[in-house]
């Protein structure tokens, strides 16, 4: 399933992963965030993904009138993650919605693990 809105003139339709892309662009640019994360099925262990996968770290779901984003991030140690999670949700939201003209219903943040160095 993909967004999609219709205009007097057509419709126009964006792929999931074009929309997933934008998230997580927008998430990896935001305070504390170190990347997209993926979790191997196998061992339960959490990876960080690519600049150029990142689109695999975000789930994007058509939900009535809008859509739904589930991010998977890796945090910076030391950081708030509450105050994290806020703003991805702000900066996700204006980002997609801005580029897309799709209505974002919800933006969840799992934080699925945490970079020390």
């Amino acid at each position: 399933m993909s967004g999609k809105f219709d205009s007097s003139k057509g419709s126009v339709r964006i792929a999931n992963n074009v929309i997933a892309k934008i998230a997580g662009y927008a998430a990896t640019n935001c305070y504390g965030v170190v990347g997209m994360a993926v979790r191997n099925s196998k061992d339960g262990i959490a990876r960080m993904l690519k600049r150029e996968q990142m689109d695999k770290g975000v789930k994007v779901r058509v939900a009535g009138k809008g859509i739904e984003i589930s991010l998977y991030i890796i945090a910076e140690y030391g950081t708030n993650i509450g105050t994290i999670g806020e703003l991805i949700r702000n900066s996700v939201k204006y980002h997609v919605e801005q580029m897309t003209g799709i209505n974002v219903t919800a933006v969840d943040v799992n934080v699925e693990g945490i970079r020390v160095e």
